[in-house]
């Protein structure tokens, strides 16, 4: 069966609405837990019926909501609670030592750059390798271009994409939401290779610098689940808030 995209979703005026944005579900059924084995899942994702401004991000993103391409979802999964959305204050963060040591490690090595997120095949190979070779694959097949852009190119808002190279070489990737105070981690990948300079760490912390450089209040690390290890490490970005049963309290 061939997937076409869908087509490009109309631009949101400059000004902030006021009224909630009217999204469409398009998927709504329990499926396998991707972190907890054992668990029924539901992640129902939502189309909005343009591009969002800015300030709709930043309410998607305090009411819990990710995104996946051109949708968003919350968990809302019938008998478990586990997973809980995670955010660092981006003007009160501060490295601790073994951040402090990946960032030293990188930063004089690596040239790092900001712009549109984009899909050639320099990207998908990274990708599918980070994938294939951490253990990370659920299908065990590789992603196609079109998917890949339809997940991480694709969006329903401001989108940036920020690369990690050495001297020519792409080393990894990070994949950015924009709001107005705030700002999401969709996706990093990077050379299993590298392993040894901690690049998913090292992203985040360019991430965060970056942002706070943008004036930003508010740095998204996504799902927080304490008995998953591919999720438990976002505790470790202080001080850090979790919304639990639909309220934000103070992390660990």
């Amino acid at each position: 069966m061939t997937t076409s995209a869908p087509p490009a979703l109309p631009e949101a005026p400059t000004r902030n609405y006021a009224v909630p944005v009217d999204y469409r579900v398009v998927w709504d059924e329990p499926e396998p837990c991707p972190y907890r084995p054992g668990e029924t899942a539901r992640f129902p994702m939502r189309v909005p019926p343009r591009r969002l401004t800015p300030a709709e991000l930043d309410a998607q993103l305090e009411a819990g909501d990710r995104r996946s391409g051109r949708m968003l979802y919350t968990p809302t999964c019938p008998a478990c609670s586990a997973c809980e959305p995670i955010r660092v204050s981006i003007p009160e963060f501060a490295p601790n030592k073994s951040q402090r040591r990946v960032w030293q490690r990188n930063q004089a090595e690596l040239t790092v750059m900001v712009g549109p997120p984009k899909v050639d095949a320099e990207r998908i190979a990274l990708y599918n390798r980070h994938k294939s070779e951490r253990g990370l694959s659920r299908s065990g097949l590789d992603i196609s271009p079109t998917a890949y852009k339809q997940w991480l190119v694709d969006s329903n808002c401001d989108t940036r994409e920020i690369t990690y190279s050495l001297g020519e070489r792409l080393l990894a990737v990070s994949v950015l939401d924009v709001g107005a105070e705030a700002a999401s981690s969709v996706y990093v990948y990077f050379d299993p290779d590298e392993s040894k300079r901690a690049l998913g760490v090292y992203s985040a912390l360019v991430e965060i610098a970056w942002l706070r450089s943008q004036g930003k209040r508010w740095y998204y690390l996504g799902l927080y689940v304490a008995d998953c290890r591919h999720l438990a490490y976002k505790s470790d970005y202080r001080p850090n808030e979790r919304r639990v049963g639909g309220r934000w309290v103070a992390g660990s």
